[in-house]
C-alpha cells in the first residue's frame, strides 16, 4: 500500500497574508491548491517597538483525487 506524501511547511511574516504568500512561494503553489491554519497572528508590540511578535503560519497541499 502506497502512502500520499503530505507536504507542508511552515512560515512567519509581518502580516499572516505575507507569511501566506512566503508559504505558497516555497510550496510553489496557487492559494487554492492548499489549507491554511494560522498558528499566531502579528502583534506588534508597544507603538511597534518591543514585543513585536511575527505572524505564523501551517500550510499543507490539499489531497488529490485520482481515480
Amino acid at each position: 500500500m502506497k502512502q500520499k506524501e503530505t507536504r507542508s511547511v511552515e512560515a512567519e511574516g509581518r502580516t499572516v497574508q505575507e507569511a501566506i504568500g512566503k508559504a505558497l512561494s516555497t510550496l510553489g503553489v496557487p492559494r487554492s491548491s492548499v489549507t491554511v491554519w494560522v498558528l499566531a497572528e502579528e502583534n506588534k508590540g508597544l507603538f511597534g517597538m518591543r514585543g513585536a511578535k511575527p505572524a505564523r503560519v501551517k500550510v499543507r497541499l490539499k489531497a488529490e483525487n485520482k481515480t
